[in-house]
């Protein structure tokens, strides 16, 4: 099953990234339009598709907020105490904390998630939601940390930017048009299906072509402790709310999947933003993104089981 899985589902996965990293080694692609093309146009239309089209109930919607939740609380209070166990410097603390909550649950999870469960709305929807929820989290909380480390804090900056993201629109729209049943007609449905079925190359592309960039260097501890909790810890917690609150099926395989995501691509883009450790930042996006060959092969065995 382990090798099955590795072959059918982790290895396209990173065949694509290593196309992302090779195009980006000849050719200099511009990251900026790549990133914009990601954001606004694929990922918006892969959350608007999924939620319009699944059966997911108001029950489960809330379900997966509280999971998202107290995962999240859990992976914080982890890393303020070890960050202050260590005595982290306020801005390696801001960034260890953001390298530990913001993973890659778009242009790298979502992919993952159509692959092992064959595009199921169901499933995607929960990834869609997934998403949307890190979205918000990188845009208040990932810049608040650093801002409150450099800044002082621009809050008006925030709103602002938090306004800007489509992700939440599309969700909120999504989720509206398939709860109140509106017909959509054939010119709007087939276009956005024709999006939604580039995301898995276009977004992998992406980040190969995105990590690529970044030279590797493993003699920093702190990267080490990141991986611990990024890639090890959360999925732990993860599955322990799982049996907590009762989720069960394709539910739970997808929200356990979800948890054992690497670091996202967000929080070096903040670091970099902010001149705030951008180094470790891009190592831990990196070191993780490389061992969750490893991580994620074990998470879909564990969660075919649930």
């Amino acid at each position: 099953m382990i090798v099955r899985i590795l072959l059918d589902v982790v290895l396209p996965v990173f065949v694509l990234i290593a196309a992302g990293s090779v195009m980006q080694r000849l050719f200099r692609l511009d990251l900026y339009t790549l990133s914009k093309i990601n954001f606004y146009y694929i990922t918006p239309a892969v959350v608007f598709m999924s939620l319009y089209r699944s059966n997911i109930s108001i029950e489960l919607l809330g379900g997966v907020a509280l999971f998202y939740s107290l995962y999240v609380g859990v992976l914080y209070l982890l890393s303020f105490a070890l960050t202050r166990s260590l005595k982290y410097s306020s801005g390696m603390k801001a960034a260890f904390t953001n390298s530990v909550l913001l993973d890659n649950s778009g242009n790298y999870g979502l992919p993952i998630n159509q692959l092992v469960f064959a595009a199921s709305p169901l499933a995607a929807s929960i990834q869609a939601l997934i998403m949307s929820f890190q979205s918000l989290l990188t845009f208040t909380y990932g810049v608040l940390s650093i801002q409150g480390a450099k800044l002082s804090g621009n809050y008006r900056s925030v709103i602002i930017g938090f306004l800007k993201m489509p992700v939440p629109y599309a969700l909120v729209l999504g989720f509206a048009f398939h709860a109140l049943a509106v017909p959509l007609p054939n010119f709007v449905t087939q276009p956005l299906g024709y999006i939604q079925n580039s995301m898995v190359a276009v977004a992998l592309l992406t980040l190969g072509a995105q990590i690529v960039k970044y030279p590797l260097r493993l003699g920093r501890s702190s990267i080490y402790f990141s991986m611990i909790l990024r890639l090890m810890i959360a999925p732990v917690i993860g599955y322990l709310l799982i049996l907590l609150l009762g989720i069960e099926g394709v539910p739970a395989q997808a929200l356990l999947i979800a948890s054992g995501m690497p670091t996202g691509v967000n929080s070096s883009i903040l670091a970099e933003e902010y001149d705030n450790e951008p180094d470790f930042a891009a190592q831990t996006v990196l070191v993780s993104t490389l061992l969750n060959i490893a991580t994620v092969t074990a998470l879909i065995t564990i969660a075919q089981g649930l």
